[in-house]
């Protein structure tokens, strides 16, 4: 008899199905008004955002059942194959260009988003080297130099797009895994001075970046331009007060928030269910990324722990920035809010990796 698989965490499953069924009910209240003026049908987006979400839930289910070592043994082949798709995308004819950035490549009447791959890629990586070579690891020449370039080869290829909102999360993802490796924290030091004077050159490189920096310092000197999009989220946000306006009866969906399906989604939900609400979702990514921790602590793999380490900080980096540029805290970026904000690829791939925590979690007493 074929002995049985020892149980996910349920918490882990329940809290990540929680928020992905937030984010559906919230897809389908930001983006009705939107999709019937623009294709005819209320339910447009929500379709084809539950049909991710199914086939993430599938795949989340079934990743879980696979034995997490086999990705250090294709560590190799998942970096360099997301890697080739990065490249692709910048192929004209292939990649498609949304939003001003050539992110996409389309398939039939679906498009992927290979950065949202990569991201998964470079975590495996990055734990495979950090569990082999766990001494090198911590040092500049054997540990660093390598690391580092490769977090900065995929920075400069996602930056060629250009998406500079994905590009941060790989290197934020990156420097938090190498900091929890045992990288001494003098090197850190450089790396903040090196990424200041960088991301500088970069804001003016891009106009329309600097544009995003001037509308965050004051968006009202833009009203109708680069300050647009902030104004309409805060304007979202306070009139949702303690308890909101209620599900469903947001006015900033009817075309003055820019596709608040998207990126802007909390704000949404801040306008529905006011402070309450938007505090009660809060306290849900909070459980989850607390119940990681214990499953970081709990595992003796440092493979599986630095596995747990990276899709965890991809996670938190994506939510602080997400949630900071809708309250107008940091500028503009497009980061989506993970497991909720509408995208396939982004939710797809969030829900896939969840299932390496979730088999992670059967190796743990």
């Amino acid at each position: 008899m074929k002995n049985k698989l020892p149980s996910i965490d349920l918490l882990t499953l329940l809290l990540a199905l929680s928020i992905s069924t937030i984010g559906l009910i919230f897809v389908l209240s930001s983006s009705y008004i939107w999709a019937e003026y623009k294709f005819d049908d209320a339910f447009y987006f929500f379709k084809r955002q539950l049909l991710f979400a199914g086939i993430g839930v599938i795949g989340m289910l079934a990743v879980s059942r696979i034995d997490y070592p086999i990705y250090k043994k294709y560590a190799s082949t998942f970096f360099f194959g997301s890697l080739i798709l990065l490249i692709l995308v910048l192929v004209p004819g292939i990649g498609m260009v949304r939003g001003g950035a050539r992110s996409w490549i389309g398939i039939g009447a679906f498009s992927i988003q290979p950065s949202e791959f990569m991201k998964f890629g470079l975590i495996i990586f990055l734990a495979k080297y950090m569990s082999t070579y766990v001494e090198d690891a911590k040092t500049f020449k054997k540990g660093v130099i390598p690391l580092l370039f490769c977090i900065l080869l995929v920075f400069g290829v996602i930056m060629l797009q250009p998406d500079f909102g994905s590009g941060m999360v790989l290197v934020g993802t990156g420097f938090v895994m190498l900091f929890v490796c045992g990288v001494p924290i003098r090197y850190f030091m450089y790396f903040i001075l090196t990424g200041v004077a960088g991301i500088v050159a970069l804001i003016i490189s891009a106009p329309y970046r600097l544009e995003r920096i001037t509308a965050y310092l004051d968006p009202w000197s833009d009203p109708i331009g680069s300050g647009f999009q902030i104004i309409q989220s805060l304007y979202a946000i306070a009139p949702g007060g303690l308890f909101g306006a209620g599900l469903g009866n947001s006015v900033q969906k009817y075309f003055y928030l820019p596709e608040p399906q998207t990126d802007f989604i909390f704000a949404i939900v801040s306008e529905e269910l006011g402070f309450i609400g938007s505090v009660g979702v809060l306290i849900l990514f909070i459980l989850f990324f607390a119940r990681c921790t214990y499953l970081i602590l709990k595992t003796d793999d440092l493979f599986a722990k630095y596995i747990v380490v990276g899709i965890m900080s991809m996670l938190m980096i994506q939510v602080m920035i997400n949630i900071g540029v809708v309250i107008g805290l940091l500028p503009v970026t497009g980061i989506t809010l993970p497991l909720m904000s509408y995208g396939g690829s982004s939710l797809t791939v969030t829900l896939l990796s969840i299932g390496i925590i979730l088999n992670i979690s059967r190796y743990i007493k």
